[in-house]
């Protein structure tokens, strides 16, 4: 066997092994892809469950808006739901009164203020002045 021949049988297994490599990964994220599928879908199964449509719209446009806000305040009715403390559907105003309390912790929690502090002393602009 020649190099040549050694080289080209290398090169073959590589791209074999890539494959087998590319085709596992891909049945991984396939997987994931699929798990998460199915908690969303699940998820929105509970939401149609518990919100009445009015408060699904209202929540949907929160979405739009804010991602994050509407995923917490999606978590705190599934958790609710799933603790029974719901005892019917979530009406808008129900949920209107859910965003205002979740508003008011997350104020409580990290201030909406802004402190400055500035350096006193050795930061003066005249000095810069002097020199000319």
């Amino acid at each position: 066997m020649s190099d040549a021949d050694l080289e080209e049988i290398r090169k073959a297994r590589l791209a074999q092994l890539q494959q087998q490599g590319g085709a596992a990964s891909n049945d991984k994220d396939d997987q994931r892809l699929l798990g998460s599928k199915k908690a969303a879908e699940a998820r929105n199964s509970i939401l149609a469950q518990i919100l009445l449509p009015e408060a699904a719209d209202r929540l949907g446009r929160i979405r739009l808006v804010k991602e994050s806000r509407a995923t917490d305040v999606e978590n705190r009715l599934i958790m609710l739901a799933r603790s029974g403390q719901l005892r019917s559907k979530v009406t808008e105003e129900q949920l209107k009164e859910l965003l205002g309390a979740m508003a008011e912790n997350n104020e409580k929690e990290a201030p909406g203020k802004i402190v400055v502090n500035r350096r006193k002393g050795g930061w003066d602009d005249d000095d810069d002045l002097e020199g000319l």
